[in-house]
């Protein structure tokens, strides 16, 4: 656990929204993704970042998202909001918004599609920061963006007292010890990559923030607290069998396989995305499956 938060460490789920038919979210079974992650050992849940489809919920659909996240929770689990957006207006809103809601902290995104500078970036996390007292995890994934967060702007948004972490999603694994170096060894570095998210671990790394979590969540937790601990043996054992899921799941855009996956062990009952995102197309369906099978969680 980091000693600077160990709310944000170990095996944390980037969790999906589910939804019916007709694309409004269903609560019931958000419910019930909540207490399997708690049950399988998860160490906290990210709610309405990308995998729950965050772009395409209004700002009261993500606010009351997080906010019954954060019910069905009921303190058994820390609870961390998605509240990133490429306007910085728009993110201090959300940001705002969950004030004295018992979120442990906010997951905030590098803007996408405006493509800022460094400084812009910088601006950007200081202003959101400066608005709340809630801990902030910053999120750079260069693939969604268009835009890289680069470690030395890291270091200086890590100076801000609020800004506790990182959630790096390159997949470059060299950056956790650039990072460290740059940002102090106390700033919490989560990868947002799960095939190399052990690595990271390894590396320094105080966990995963994972896709793979929402339908391998006791593995993952096993996995990721074996790391922690040191004993690489057993965690290589486990990563080993779930790598076919970590490059699998992304076989289509996230979370477009993952909540396929989810349907399919039946830890949901409609796989369906709100548009422009579509259900898992019935050429990959054989993929997934073969993953889950590997992994064990599909017969």
């Amino acid at each position: 656990m980091s000693a600077s938060n160990p709310l944000f460490s170990g095996s944390i789920v980037a969790l999906i929204t589910p939804m019916d038919s007709s694309g409004e979210v269903n609560y019931t079974e958000l419910e019930a993704l909540v207490n399997f992650h708690i049950e399988a050992g998860t160490d906290a849940i990210v709610s309405v970042g990308t995998t729950g489809e965050s772009a395409t919920l209004s700002i009261d659909e993500n606010v009351k998202v997080i906010l019954k996240t954060v019910e069905y929770a009921a303190g058994r689990i820390p609870i961390i909001a998605g509240t990133g957006a490429n306007a910085t207006s728009e993110a201090i809103t959300m940001t705002k918004l969950l004030h004295g809601s018992g979120v442990a902290g906010c997951l905030s995104v590098v803007p996408y599609y405006n493509k800022p500078t460094q400084e812009g970036m910088y601006q950007h996390f200081k202003a959101i920061a400066e608005s709340t007292d809630l801990p902030q995890i910053l999120y750079n994934v260069p693939g969604r963006t268009g835009s890289d967060l680069k470690p030395e702007t890291v270091a200086r948004l890590a100076k801000i007292p609020n800004i506790v972490g990182i959630k790096e999603a390159t997949g470059d694994v060299s950056r956790v010890g650039k990072i460290k170096e740059l940002a102090g060894q106390d700033f919490i570095i989560l990868s947002g990559d799960d095939a190399t998210g052990l690595e990271a671990i390894k590396a320094g790394g105080e966990g995963v923030i994972s896709v793979t979590n929402n339908v391998a969540a006791a593995d993952m937790a096993k996995m990721c607290h074996f790391a922690l601990k040191g004993d690489f043996a057993q965690a290589d054992e486990i990563n080993n069998r779930l790598m076919p899921l970590h490059k699998d799941l992304f076989i289509e855009s996230n979370p477009i396989p993952v909540k396929w996956a989810c349907y399919k062990i039946g830890l949901i009952s409609e796989p369906f995305l709100r548009l422009p995102l579509t259900v898992l197309s019935e050429e990959a369906q054989p993929t997934v499956s073969a993953a889950l099978k590997t992994a064990g969680l599909l017969k």
